[in-house]
């Protein structure tokens, strides 16, 4: 295989794949150089591609197996390490933000068309965190009725939302 074979079949490849290592490892840098561990990997392996059915498949399998290794094998992070890793999450790739927007949209124009019991006692317990002792003092409402309308709300929620996945 010459050197622009291999180009024209696996590099189109390149934003999949680096999507995927940085969905595993959550760092820049290590999923740029886990794509580039996986293409040096296919470039060794080139006598052994002539008889794939899918290349995409393949390259993303062997990536995932690259991304899993490099997991198993990391060291436990310090205190130190683990602090800063729990205040800074790295961002979510563009697309992934883009649908978690969308997803958010959708999901308040449900709770806005609720009927009114139902979402006054979502809001305040989901969105204001609110125990139902204190909706139950706010609102006037038993605790009974309360979880009812949660519940209700919940169903009505969970049965017309469902987020792109």
């Amino acid at each position: 295989m010459t050197h622009q074979e291999f180009k024209t079949r696996f590099l189109p490849y390149y934003q999949k794949l680096y999507r995927l290592a940085f969905r595993y490892l959550g760092n820049e840098c290590d999923a740029e150089d886990m794509v580039q561990n996986a293409y040096l990997k296919l470039w060794e392996k080139q006598e052994f591609l002539d008889g794939l059915d899918s290349d995409e498949a393949y390259a993303v399998t062997l990536l995932k197996h690259l991304c899993l290794d490099k997991l198993r094998s990391s060291t436990p992070p310090t205190d130190n390490e683990s602090a800063l890793a729990n205040e800074i999450e790295p961002a979510p790739p563009p697309d992934r933000a883009m649908e978690q927007r969308e997803d958010m949209k959708r999901l308040l124009h449900l709770i806005a068309d609720l009927p009114e019991p139902q979402r006054k006692v979502l809001l305040l317990r989901h969105f204001e965190e609110k125990s139902n002792a204190e909706i139950e003092q706010e609102t006037g409402l038993s605790n009974a009725n309360i979880r009812v309308l949660l519940s209700r709300a919940r169903k009505t929620i969970k049965e017309l939302f469902t987020p792109k996945i």
